[in-house]
């Protein structure tokens, strides 16, 4: 009974899989249609190419019966003479339209891969952080490059050469049984048992391209974060460890490329032994007829070309087949990604708000990132305009989730946040956005110079990235560099140290003149030294703006208008400094713990 029910189930499957397979196809096609003139032409180039191909050998026919074997001796323009010129024109043309043909479908199919490299892109880049969080940046990378670049082989490599080969089959097929029916049947007859092997190989060849893919995804992923990562590897000293894992993947990832490789050997030698067979059958067959003169010489001259010419298609058509299966895994994978359409952030949808003055409230808010494993339970808490709020707690009490929900990246399940009183779903992320500067304690610099990494290719003048440099307290530690605001960056800054990178990102958030104001953690790794500096950093860009600080240090936190205690993802207490420590609560005790741990209460809220 359970056999019969998993049948229809496991039939279903198969048939959804060649249903996603047409519609892949079918994609993979509407994306020439831009194209459409130039690939009308080459397909014009292709027929004519062709037809060079298929006049050729009926040429050498001519040429043996007519003139070599019954020695007719003709002048004008049915002569060998004229034959030979006609034979090196076809050659020439043929070469001429073949030239043509690649170039112009070369040329279209890498405008097809630029627009579809921009659209990968412009989708990762619209992504909601959801979709982020439990993808690898490694399947993403494999998506954005190696499976565009299989298509890219078969729009370039394949598409064309599937249709030259086609037309060039049914020609030949045609002229083969317009000179003799029973010589083309004989011919034919190998056919079957080509077809009948690549049939058999196909679902096999699928199948390991799937695991290709998904493999140098996890190789493309593992590379990223090991170097990302490499001096906390080399710190705890798992290199060895590191080199196992790759070595595992990168061991796995060979079996599957020998494995294709293996299929791929077997599809030409098959074609070249199956064409092999078929000419010495029409050899075997037509010397016989020859000898009894009821066939020519040239007729079985011309057959066994055309044989090598059938073939050539056929073993091509075999070959193509690998690449053809190659880029529809791939363009399953890049669909599936570009299908993501209805999740992806609408930057311009709702309300315009050029200028947020900065007034934030939390409503009843609840919020999980999975199911109802709630991060917050019933916040509410409400700032004014220019109000500085300071959030502290134990690790993953919610302080930072609340950071990235004034940012609009994930929706709340309960609740309201409002801005300026209006719904944050209702204001457009753009302009939301761009009212809110973020400084965090793992500081992001990109390849480039310090300019670059200020503006972010905003339009922004010199005098404007000084003025925020001077205001983040950065300007003398810039202007030390032999280049100052155009000094080189190296990955994640990697030169600078935590203390440069961080007065940098306060000058990046001045330089975009925010009206919301964020601090997560961004005191938390930094000297005596450059923590005054910051202090003063704050103290210029906090005023008259609406400042939010996730701090331990007590020295950032004790002059806020509120400070909110959140613990187990709830509110606990919220007042100034003073009045949170004669209320003697939570937050007094964690300053009293901090003091016990033996660190200055002056610095430390709490010992994390």
């Amino acid at each position: 009974m359970e056999s019969m029910q998993s049948k229809p189930k496991a039939e279903m499957t198969g048939s959804n899989k060649s249903t996603k397979k047409i519609h892949s196809i079918i994609r993979l096609l509407m994306l020439m249609r831009p194209h459409l003139g130039k690939i009308i032409l080459a397909f014009l180039c292709v027929l004519l190419v062709n037809g060079a191909q298929l006049i050729k050998p009926y040429i050498l026919k001519i040429v043996i019966d007519d003139f070599l074997v019954n020695h007719s001796v003709q002048s004008g323009f049915y002569s060998i003479a004229a034959m030979g010129i006609l034979y090196f024109t076809i050659v020439t043309l043929g070469g001429f339209f073949s030239f043509a043909q690649a170039n112009i479908i070369n040329r279209a199919s890498q405008d097809i891969m630029k627009n579809l490299r921009y659209r990968v892109f412009k989708t990762i880049q619209l992504l909601p952080l959801p979709y982020l969080d439990k993808t690898s940046s490694g399947r993403l990378i494999t998506r954005a490059t190696n499976d565009v670049e299989a298509i890219s082989e078969m729009y370039t490599d394949v598409i064309l050469n599937f249709f030259k080969d086609i037309f060039l089959l049914v020609g030949i097929v045609y002229t083969m049984l317009a000179l003799n029916v029973r010589l083309a049947l004989i011919s034919f007859s190998i056919v079957p048992l080509m077809f009948l092997l690549v049939f058999l190989m196909k679902k096999k060849i699928r199948e390991n391209f799937k695991n290709m893919k998904s493999l140098i995804g996890r190789i493309n992923g593992f590379m990223a974060e090991n170097i990302s990562g490499m001096k906390i590897i080399q710190i705890f000293r798992g290199e060895k460890e590191k080199k196992n894992e790759f070595l595992k993947l990168n061991g796995d990832y060979y079996k599957t490329t020998l494995f294709q490789v293996r299929l791929n050997s077997i599809l030409r030698p098959a074609a070249d032994i199956f064409q092999s067979l078929a000419i010495a059958i029409l050899i075997w067959y037509g010397m016989g007829k020859i000898a009894d003169h009821t066939l020519d010489i040239g007729v079985l001259y011309a057959f066994t070309t055309y044989i090598k010419q059938f073939f050539g298609p056929i073993s091509e058509l075999a070959e193509s087949y690998t690449t053809i299966q190659s880029a529809l895994v791939s363009a399953d994978r890049i669909f599936e990604l570009l299908d993501q359409e209805s999740t992806l952030e609408d930057l311009d949808e709702g309300i315009s708000m050029d200028r947020i003055e900065g007034n934030i409230e939390f409503k009843n808010v609840w919020f999980a990132y999975n199911g109802e494993d709630w991060v917050l339970k019933d916040v509410s808490f409400k700032l004014e305009k220019g109000q500085t709020a300071a959030f502290v707690g134990e690790t993953g009490a919610g302080k930072t989730t609340i950071i990235s929900l004034i940012n609009g990246f994930y929706k709340i399940q309960k609740g309201q946040i409002l801005i300026d009183g209006i719904d944050i779903n209702r204001i457009k992320k753009r302009d939301l956005r761009r009212n809110i500067a973020v400084v965090l304690q793992d500081v992001f610099l990109f390849s480039g110079d310090i300019k670059k990494n200020i503006t972010l290719n905003n339009e922004m003048s010199d005098e404007h990235v000084n003025d925020a440099l001077k205001a983040a307290c950065a300007y003398d530690f810039v202007y030390s560099l032999p280049g100052g605001i155009y000094e080189p960056v190296m990955e994640r800054g990697s030169t600078f140290s935590a203390g440069q990178r961080q007065l940098l990102s306060f000058a990046r958030a001045i330089a975009h003149n925010p009206s919301i104001f964020v601090l997560d953690e961004a005191t938390a790794n930094i000297d005596t030294h450059t923590e005054k500096l910051i202090q003063k950093a704050i103290e210029n860009i906090t005023r008259d703006r609406t400042t939010l600080i996730i701090a331990h240090r007590l020295s950032t936190i004790r002059n806020a208008d509120k400070i909110i205690v959140i613990s187990k993802g709830k509110i606990v207490e919220m007042g100034k400094h003073e009045e949170l420590m004669r209320l003697g609560g939570h937050y007094k005790r964690m300053i009293d713990e901090g003091d016990r741990h033996g660190e200055n209460p002056e610095y430390k809220v709490a010992a994390n």
